[in-house]
């Protein structure tokens, strides 16, 4: 039934993409754009260099100077103190490839990894910042409140996830010993950067392929609040909350749905982890109820916080 249901949408997507060129090339000139003008010059770094303090050994230094704060606040081991801070800093889907990456190289553990994905893997603060509260919002006086709330959330269910995860305490002191020796810098450069590179394009064919699915579903003439307000700007995040925002609702609504939105990463960003850590073995489903929870619990927190406004 899957296949089935899986040809039919790439049937369906091949005849409108022939039915609707224009709208197509519309789509996939602003993902490309959006990619090359914004995710490229902000995540290839980061990615070359998560690789580079991995493959070289120097994660270990970095591990040791945060693991005293994040180690007893997550309940994670250092290794897994370096993709919590990733993934906050650096933006989705940085949390999962790190995440990964440390499965893979034998830092963590694969119950450890599932748990680190259920909550680190977020939308990065500046983007919450600079593109969703003050370009689009406008609402730069609540800066700090907003993204201190749509933070919170992940680090709140984290306390849930751990139990759900059976994360055992003593966690914070594990280190796992049989991992890969580590690799001068000039010879870990190379492959670093390639799969830089390949992450980054990867990353790119996701962001085309949902500005393309969102032009063409926005040509639908429905106006339908749920389509237009929830399912249509779910599917892509940036896009999405320009949507939002230039929407008819009322602007403590156009807050709680954005900054949820921005919890949640869209489905573009889901599609994007799965991309990442699909070879460590992490399943997605598990993920996607999870920063749905997240969305929720998000959604709450600003709602109460514009209560009191």
């Amino acid at each position: 039934m899957k296949q089935i249901l899986s040809i039919t949408f790439m049937i369906c997507l091949f005849v409108c993409m022939l039915l609707f060129p224009q709208t197509v090339f519309q789509g996939a000139s602003s993902g490309l754009l959006l990619w090359f003008n914004t995710v490229l010059p902000t995540l290839l770094p980061f990615i070359i260099l998560s690789n580079l303090l991995i493959r070289t050994g120097a994660i270990d230094v970095i591990s040791r100077i945060i693991s005293p704060v994040l180690c007893k606040l997550f309940c994670v081991s250092p290794f897994g103190a370096f993709a919590v801070l990733t993934g906050f800093l650096c933006g989705c889907p940085m949390g999962g490839k790190v995440a990964a990456d440390l499965l893979r190289e034998r830092r963590i553990s694969e119950k450890e990894g599932r748990y680190l994905l259920s909550f680190c893997n977020n939308t990065s603060p500046m983007f919450i910042i600079s593109y969703i509260i003050w370009q689009n919002l406008n609402c730069t006086a609540m800066t700090l409140p907003l993204l201190f709330l749509t933070l919170s959330a992940p680090v709140l269910l984290s306390f849930l996830f751990r139990r759900i995860y059976r994360i055992p305490p003593d966690i914070c002191r594990r280190v796992r010993q049989e991992s890969a020796a580590p690799a001068p810098v000039l010879t870990a450069l190379d492959p670093c950067i390639m799969d830089g590179f390949e992450t980054i394009t990867r990353i790119g064919g996701y962001i085309i392929l949902f500005s393309i699915c969102t032009s063409l579903i926005g040509q639908i003439p429905c106006q339908n609040a749920l389509f237009t307000s929830v399912l249509l700007p779910s599917l892509e995040l940036t896009t999405g909350v320009t949507m939002l925002c230039q929407s008819e609702l009322a602007q403590n609504a156009r807050i709680i749905y954005a900054l949820s939105l921005a919890a949640f990463g869209g489905w573009c960003a889901a599609a994007q982890t799965r991309s990442m850590v699909q070879d460590a073995g992490f399943p997605i489903l598990p993920y996607i109820i999870e920063k749905l929870a997240t969305a929720m619990v998000t959604s709450l927190l600003i709602y109460g916080y514009l209560l009191l406004c």
